[in-house]
């Protein structure tokens, strides 16, 4: 992502969700408690706008992505979105479900790792922006529901057809997402869709925790770790190799590499920069 910006100031604020930032993580919270954090059409928008204003912060290390109240996300709004697509035209509905999969994209293209904190329910939309995120961490509580074909739509939406076979497989993946039940906690540690099971009640802990690690690691390194990581899933092996050999070079050349040589013959540890 360009650090290279317009004349527009950073927003300041945002209505659907809350933002701060403290030591190099961010913290994105959906702020609807007493709808289970259902998004709407602003939320998602939000989400959309704000991971590209953080992409180009460089002060930015981590993120986290929690909900607050009793749950993660409940999934799109049933009158405020489902209701309201029913009177869309083909060429609307075309802008709203493109807006969708653009979330999904800037939370796998951001250049810094991004941490689902995970209680309560992850449904539908809810379920695919913990799927979308580097690290999921939840706590006994969570349970995740890939509803879509339950409201008679594809299952393949936002990415989900992308992105949960390679993270469960393809057989899991059909179960979840043909049949849209819930996985709770202890199969979704199983199969992989969790990254830490925490504490009952510590998810948010637990994430903080892991993003305050990442944001005081290599961030460089990461960023590039994530870049093929997304880069390389469709790639043939010659082609990975040869991008891995390029992004190797590139970053021999930096700062980082260099001060973890010095740290080493000096018996400390390293202080990242991130160059």
């Amino acid at each position: 992502m360009s650090p290279f910006t317009g004349s527009a100031a950073r927003t300041p604020d945002w209505h659907h969700l809350r933002c701060e930032l403290a030591d190099g993580v961010a913290t994105v919270t959906l702020a609807r408690p007493e709808k289970l954090n259902a998004l709407t059409f602003g939320a998602y928008a939000d989400l959309r706008d704000l991971l590209a204003e953080l992409s180009r912060e460089r002060s930015v290390r981590a993120l986290v992505l929690a909900g607050e109240g009793r749950g993660f996300c409940s999934g799109g709004n049933v009158d405020e979105i489902i209701g309201a697509t029913l009177s869309m035209d083909t060429a609307q509905l075309l802008d709203f479900n493109r807006m969708t999969g653009q979330v999904v994209r800037a939370v796998r293209e951001c250049p810094f790792p991004v941490i689902a904190a995970v209680h309560g329910v992850a449904a539908g939309a809810g379920a695919v922006l913990a799927l979308a995120a580097d690290f999921r961490v939840a706590d006994p509580s969570a349970r995740f529901s890939f509803l879509f074909t339950r409201v008679g739509l594809s299952g393949g939406d936002m990415g989900a057809a992308y992105l949960l076979p390679r993270v469960v497989g393809l057989g899991h993946a059909t179960r979840l997402l043909m049949l849209g039940e819930p996985v709770r906690a202890p199969e979704a540690e199983r199969i992989g869709l969790i990254s830490e099971l925490a504490d009952e009640g510590s998810a948010d802990e637990a994430a903080q925790r892991l993003a305050r690690r990442l944001a005081e690691g290599p961030a460089l390194a990461y960023a590039q770790t994530k870049a093929l990581l997304t880069a390389e899933l469709d790639m043939p092996l010659a082609a990975s190799v040869e991008l891995d050999a390029s992004t190797q070079a590139l970053l021999m050349n930096g700062e980082d590499y260099a001060e973890f040589h010095a740290a080493f013959t000096e018996k400390r540890s390293p202080k990242w920069r991130g160059r």
